[in-house]
């Protein structure tokens, strides 16, 4: 497909003189002093493990009355700059956590976390753990077995370890094993995963060594093989080249020749705005999260605070060891921060772009800029409303333009395309893709088994799971929300119902933290409602409602390790009351967590939660059940949660979005005009009141 893109054209205000804002992220030198201030705690030759260096937010307390400030155009007092750092001593299970006070150059806070907690992975380490498991004498002697082709690359995928509760105190890694294709031994970018092998080392995180290798079983049941001559299986390659590619696609251009409609505004080093079509709002970055938006408003009303992708995991359907522990959180085990692509590389984002960097640190606690790991840019997304008149022949039309904000993640195996997409009638979408490769693993020619599905001669996809939990911190016209659903119920015979059609709608308000599940029999929807603000027009209070997709729930047994450390995967919604520092609804620490820290445990303290600061966690996910389309590359699945106004505006807000026209939108075919009646039926009241002319026909 050929495309345009027009680069830099968005207006971008640069005002690097402004005192850093409280949410921009921390800036490569507030990285690389918060290491330093760390350092200066241990003697000299002390080696530390830098796994997280990342914006300490503000308490709301303090941010609140900041950001009112800041839209009444007051000056906003001054909030301390901090960050929190987790780090280890080194080649040891010394997990850190701390809080450094960056305006006031001191560590506030400094602790050593207690057992099974965890630190994630980091892309050093990742490197480190495959380089161990490759270069093992008892593993090297394990893949001779095999009497693979001279020149055979084999590949490691290290997994997080997960939990199951027997031996695993420690922190580790499950390596899976695959192979290039040894006939094609120079390509670098061949599909490893349709040639997976049944060997997978085991590597400790302290001394970094193998401490155990798995052989994992490919029949029917646990049964394990010593390992046996492998039999090379045809490659599987998704790369261009392999392809034989259609030659029947014209191009498609995406031109914007005035530029887009947005504003960026950069204050300081790594904050930056966005304002778009009467929205606003601050986008910011970190190391968990990716890409997070802060302080949203529509025509300066207030709607949300705080929004984020707040966790995911994706357990596995395959009851065996070492497979029964497969169950990732990519979020809290890696980061969506340090997984992000640049964007800038490929055809990501089309149109008239804007770029945003965004800055992690590495393991010597050192800044890492990240380049390109969100796009912003405009979409035209159908039509927005229509309707003709057809006693006139007149049709209102206006085509919906949307402003996406985007950021795209590898994990190892599996991309996802993460976006908050606006559109001109104050609705707000966020939009989850699953793309990128199966994680695959041997089977035994001519075999099926009921928990997965051979995608290729000899590779087996076992079914998973996506559970995402999108957090919602609103403030719809201010801070004291609640949060209801609706139903609709059949009205029982009566004589006011006699033919039995009528239904009506209950509205019920959720008084206590709590799990609550979206029930579509009853059409339940659940608002989230500001009681004491009212609509003009209809007297009901300002809201904006939740559309979720249907998905199953978590599947592990209740009393499993999965279950209990995906505290979000049981239910559509949940609601509490806001703490600070309760952002991850799988807890802070997911690496082989045992559960107890997550939004289930939050949610389970019974606060009040009706007119009050409350958050809401949205949960929606995929059922993956492979199929042989979705190999050797998966087609897009794509998820959406809906955020829409109920009774927040007085009329369609988009109304005054300007009409389409062939002029504006420069189409190749003009749309021939709407065919009509010649003369339509209708009637004209007289000046008494009176029928005074009958109708044509």
């Amino acid at each position: 497909m050929s495309t345009e893109q027009v680069l830099s054209t968005p207006a971008v205000d640069v005002a690097t003189h402004l005192p850093t804002h409280p949410l921009s992220p921390l800036t490569t030198s507030e990285i690389k002093r918060s290491s330093d201030l760390i350092k200066e705690l241990y003697p000299t030759r002390t080696k530390l493990q830098f796994k997280v260096i990342t914006l300490e937010e503000p308490e709301k307390a303090q941010l609140v009355p900041y950001l009112e400030a800041e839209h009444n155009g007051r000056h906003p007092h001054r909030i301390d700059r901090k960050a929190l750092i987790a780090y280890y001593i080194r080649n040891t299970d010394k997990f850190h956590e701390a809080i450094v006070n960056l305006t006031q150059q001191r560590v506030e806070r400094h602790v050593r976390l207690g057992p099974n907690v965890h630190s994630p992975g980091d892309s050093e380490e990742i490197l480190l753990v495959e380089k161990t498991a490759l270069e093992d004498e008892a593993v090297k002697a394990e893949i001779a077995k095999l009497q693979l082709p001279e020149g055979t690359t084999i590949i490691s995928d290290p997994w997080i370890y997960g939990s199951d509760g027997v031996g695993d105190d420690k922190r580790l890694f499950q390596c899976f094993l695959y192979m290039r294709d040894p006939m094609n031994a120079s390509e670098a970018d061949s599909n490893h995963y349709a040639l997976p092998l049944a060997i997978s080392p085991v590597v400790d995180t302290e001394e970094y060594k193998v401490i155990r290798i798995d052989l994992v079983p490919t029949g029917p049941d646990n049964t394990i093989k010593e390992t046996q001559p492998y039999k090379i299986q045809p490659p599987n390659e998704y790369t261009p080249e392999y392809q034989d590619l259609r030659t029947d696609l014209k191009p498609l251009n995406v031109v914007q020749p005035e530029g887009a409609s947005f504003k960026a505004t950069q204050t300081g080093e790594t904050g930056e705005t966005i304002e778009w079509q009467k929205w606003s709002f601050r986008v910011g970055f970190n190391q968990r999260e990716g890409m997070v938006l802060y302080d949203v408003r529509y025509d300066d009303r207030s709607l949300f605070y705080r929004l984020s992708l707040s966790d995911m995991n994706i357990p596995y359907a395959d009851p065996r060891h070492p497979f029964h522990k497969k169950a990732a959180f990519d979020l809290g085990d890696a980061g969506a921060g340090i997984m992000a692509n640049n964007l800038k590389l490929g055809c990501d984002c089309l149109g008239s772009i804007h770029y945003l960097d965004g800055v992690v640190c590495n393991d010597s606690g050192d800044p890492l800029l990240m380049e390109n790991v969100i796009c912003v840019h405009e979409q035209d997304a159908g039509i927005g409303w229509k309707h003709t008149n057809y006693r006139t022949g007149r049709a209102a039309v206006v085509r919906s333009r949307e402003l996406v904000t985007q950021s795209i993640i590898t994990v190892s195996n599996y991309e996802y395309i993460l976006a908050f997409i606006f559109n001109q009638a104050g609705e707000l979408t966020y939009e989850v893709r699953a793309t990128g490769i199966l994680s695959t693993q041997p089977i035994d020619e001519g075999l099926e088994v009921p928990w997965g599905t051979v995608v290729h001669p000899g590779v087996l996809a076992s079914h998973h799971q996506h559970i995402f939990s999108l957090r919602i911190d609103p403030m719809i016209d201010g801070h004291e929300n609640r949060l209801v659903y609706d139903e609709a119920h059949a009205m029982p015979r009566s004589d006011f119902n006699p033919h039995g059609v009528g239904y009506t709608v209950k509205e019920n308000v959720v008084e206590e933290s709590c799990g609550l599940d979206i029930d579509y029999e009853v059409n339940r929807v659940f608002k989230i409602q500001n009681a004491s603000v009212r609509n003009p027009v209809n007297g009901k209070p300002v809201a904006y409602k939740i559309h979720a997709p249907p998905f199953q729930k978590m599947m592990a047994d209740p009393d499993s390790y999965h279950h209990k450390r995906a505290e979000f995967a049981d239910h559509n919604i949940y609601v509490t009351k806001y703490r600070d520092g309760e952002l991850y609804a799988g807890g802070k620490y997911t690496n082989q967590s045992r559960g107890g820290d997550g939004v289930r445990s939050w949610a389970d303290r019974g606060d009040s939660v009706k007119d009050t600061d409350l958050v809401v966690y949205v949960q929606f996910g995929l059922q993956h059940i492979p199929r042989i389309e979705d190999f050797p590359v998966m087609p897009c699945e794509i998820l959406k949660v809906a955020l829409k106004p109920v009774n927040f505006f007085d009329k369609n807000p988009a109304l005054d979005v300007p009409p389409s026209s062939q002029e504006f939108n420069r189409s190749t075919l003009a749309s021939e005009q709407h065919r009509q009646p010649e003369a339509a039926a209708e009637v004209v009241v007289g000046r008494k009141g009176e029928v005074c002319c009958p109708s044509k026909l």
